[in-house]
């Protein structure tokens, strides 16, 4: 037995042929496809493809969608317009509130202001009559005790609580006491109404004496009189001769005829309900 008789053999086996042709079958068709895929690419470098993409068409389901989609964004934008108009309308409203509200205080406190200012003055008017009774009544004893010789001799002698009235001073006293009830309106001179002045005026008028218009000018528009010594017919005035701020017309018995105020009207009362400063003859 040879000495290398168990030693393999390093030979590569022997392909068979039909290994080797099925190998060269398959390498040639590779090569065959390579050259028809450059020949292709050649065709196709030289001429370029045009590519169509086709969108995809709205269904009728799609178009409702779409179209509810616009209505809900139309409604929102409606509601946010119609959220700031009202915004809008209440801002304005709570301005002119405010502006309204300031309107009326300042309203109110001119209002309180002259409520205030006439009340100062009707104080200042009554502390006035006070002062003036009190020089008057001096000055009226004094008067009594040296007579009157001032008067136009219709009879000085006469008390206050005289109630003889004849020839003009009768009518006057008539008129005077005929408009008891009727208003007192600043201004007014009859027949309906009346202010202090214009009762007198009219009064007077009955009898054919024309009077100044105004109580000031009316009480020094006859002869000063003392008012212990009233006849019927004497005006009667509450102030100072020439800046007396009222009048009225003496009745008798201690009576008196004015138009007041717009509480009372014309009224009848007792020379103690307001005494008069003084009073003028014109009879």
């Amino acid at each position: 037995m040879s000495h290398t008789a168990h030693i393999r053999s390093h030979r590569k086996p022997r392909r068979s042929a039909s290994t080797i042709a099925m190998r060269a079958g398959v390498a040639g068709g590779v090569l065959s496809t390579l050259a028809v895929a450059g020949a292709s690419g050649s065709a196709n470098a030289a001429e370029p493809v045009t590519q169509t993409l086709e969108l995809p068409t709205l269904t009728a389901d799609l178009a409702a969608q779409v179209a509810q989609s616009a209505d809900v964004t139309q409604q929102a934008a409606a509601s946010y317009q119609l959220q700031a108009e009202r915004d809008a309308a209440a801002e304005s409203a709570a301005k002119q509130a405010k502006t309204d509200l300031a309107e009326a205080k300042k309203k109110a406190a001119e209002a309180k202001k002259k409520a205030e200012e006439a009340e100062r003055k009707e104080a200042a008017e009554r502390a006035s009559r006070s002062a003036e009774r009190v020089t008057l009544s001096a000055s009226s004893d004094t008067g009594s005790s040296t007579g009157t010789g001032t008067s136009t001799g219709t009879g000085t002698g006469t008390s206050v609580g005289s109630s003889t009235a004849t020839g003009s001073a009768a009518a006057v006293v008539a008129f005077a006491q005929a408009q008891v009830g009727k208003a007192y309106v600043s201004g007014a001179t009859g027949p309906s109404a009346y202010d202090c002045s214009g009762l007198v005026q009219a009064a007077f008028k009955q009898v054919g004496i024309s009077l100044p218009r105004v109580s000031q000018a009316q009480s020094t528009a006859g002869t000063q009189v003392g008012l212990s010594n009233l006849q019927p017919g004497d005006i009667l005035y509450w102030g100072g001769a020439g800046s007396a701020y009222h009048v009225g017309v003496y009745v008798g018995d201690g009576m008196f005829v004015g138009a007041q105020n717009s509480s009372t009207g014309v009224v009848e009362r007792p020379l103690s309900y307001d005494p008069p400063s003084g009073a003028v003859r014109v009879l």
